[in-house]
C-alpha cells in the first residue's frame, strides 16, 4: 500500500467517527433538548444553557467541519483519483466540474432561498428544495455520465456542505446570541431564534439523505438497478422517517 491508501483509510475512519458526532449532536438538540428547554422556566435555564450548550455546540461545530474536511479529501481519494464516479467516460471532465461547482454553490443558492419569502411556507420551500436535488440529480446521471456510486456521493457532499455551511454560518452564530441572552437576562431577539431553530431543523432533514450517502459502498451492490428516480424516492422516504421522529420526540415526556 502507498501513503495515499493510508491518507484514504485514515480519512474513511475519521469521516465516519466525526459524522457520528455530529449527526448525533444534531438529534440530541432537535429530539431531545428541545422538546426538553420547552419545560425549563427561567432560572433554571440561566442555569442550564449558559453550562451545557457552549460544551454541546463545540462538539458539533467541529464535528460538522471535520466530517466535511475528510468528505472533500474522500471525494478526491476515492472517486477523483480512482475514477469510480462515472458510469462511462463520457463527459468525464467536464462532468466532475460541473459537479464539484454544485456542491460548492450549493449552500449559497440554499441560503438565499431560505432567506425569501418563499421559505415562509415550509411545504413549498420543501417541494422547491426538493425539485432542485432531483434535478441535480438527473443531470449527473444523464448528462454528466455519473454512476450510481458517484451520483450518490456528489448528492451526499451537496447536502453536507449544505449542513456545515448552516452550522459555521447561521446556528452558531445564533447560539451565541441565544446563549448570551439567556446569561444576562436579555433575550435574544425572536427572529435570531427563528433562525437557529428553522436551519437546525433543515439540517436534521438533510442529515438522513447525507447518511445514504455515507455508506454508499454498502447498498452499491443495487447500483445497477438504481437511477437518480429511485434516489429521489428513498430522500423522502427519509425526509418522511424525519417527520415523524419529529412528532413522537414531542410526545415523549419525562417522569
Amino acid at each position: 500500500m502507498q501513503f495515499v491508501d493510508y491518507l484514504s483509510i485514515l480519512s474513511r475512519w475519521t469521516h465516519i467517527a466525526a459524522g457520528i458526532l455530529w449527526i448525533g449532536l444534531l438529534y440530541f438538540f432537535n429530539f431531545v433538548n428541545g422538546p426538553f428547554a420547552g419545560t425549563m422556566d427561567g432560572d433554571t435555564k440561566k442555569k442550564v444553557v449558559p453550562e451545557l450548550m457552549p460544551r454541546a455546540l463545540y462538539w458539533f461545530r467541529w464535528g460538522a467541519a471535520y466530517t466535511w474536511i475528510t468528505g472533500v479529501l474522500l471525494i478526491y481519494f476515492v472517486f477523483e483519483s480512482g475514477n469510480v464516479f462515472l458510469a462511462n467516460t463520457s463527459g468525464g471532465s467536464a462532468g466532475s466540474i460541473v459537479v464539484l461547482w454544485s456542491f460548492i454553490l450549493a449552500p449559497f443558492i440554499y441560503d438565499a432561498l431560505a432567506k425569501s419569502p418563499l421559505a415562509k411556507n415550509p411545504k413549498v420551500f420543501t417541494a422547491i428544495m426538493f425539485v432542485l436535488v432531483v434535478a441535480v440529480l438527473w443531470v449527473m446521471e444523464t448528462v454528466c455520465g455519473f454512476g450510481y456510486r458517484g451520483m450518490v456521493i456528489y448528492m451526499g457532499a451537496m447536502f453536507g456542505t449544505t449542513m456545515a455551511y448552516n452550522v459555521w454560518y447561521r446556528i452558531w452564530p445564533s447560539q451565541q446570541k441565544i446563549i448570551n441572552g439567556v446569561k444576562t437576562g436579555n433575550p435574544a431577539d425572536a427572529s435570531v431564534v427563528a433562525l437557529a431553530g428553522s436551519r437546525s431543523k433543515h439540517n436534521t432533514y438533510m442529515s438522513v439523505p447525507l447518511v445514504w450517502a455515507m455508506i454508499n459502498s454498502h447498498h452499491a451492490p443495487m447500483a445497477s438497478n438504481c437511477d437518480w428516480g429511485i434516489t429521489s424516492i428513498f430522500i423522502l422516504v427519509g425526509w418522511a422517517a424525519v417527520m415523524l421522529v419529529y412528532k413522537k420526540a414531542a410526545k415523549i415526556k419525562g417522569f
